[in-house]
């Protein structure tokens, strides 16, 4: 994807994506490298860095035990709205 198209995708500028892949660049988290075969040497490939890479598993854990905790809170909850109804069911038969 082009640095436009990706700011397309995240709803940002062109300048903010620049600002951001730059500023990841400097973390080291991803590597800026020319695409050699293409005709047009301006164009950039950003690579996650081994440091960008276990920083992406570290977000992505974070992420999906986040995601898990809140299933398990979303199952809690529906478990209690439905002894609620059926307590509700049985007090009006």
């Amino acid at each position: 994807m082009s640095q436009r198209e990706l700011a397309q995708v995240a709803g940002v500028s062109v300048g903010g994506m620049h600002y951001v892949l730059n500023a990841l660049v400097e973390k080291g988290l991803v590597k800026l490298g020319n695409f050699t075969a293409s005709e047009d040497k301006r164009r950039y490939a950003y690579i996650l860095t081994p440091k960008g890479i276990a920083r992406k598993a570290a977000l992505t854990r974070a992420f999906l035990t986040r995601k898990m905790e809140e299933y398990e809170a979303l199952k809690e909850e529906i478990k209690s709205l439905q002894f609620d109804l059926q307590v509700s069911e049985t007090e009006n038969s």
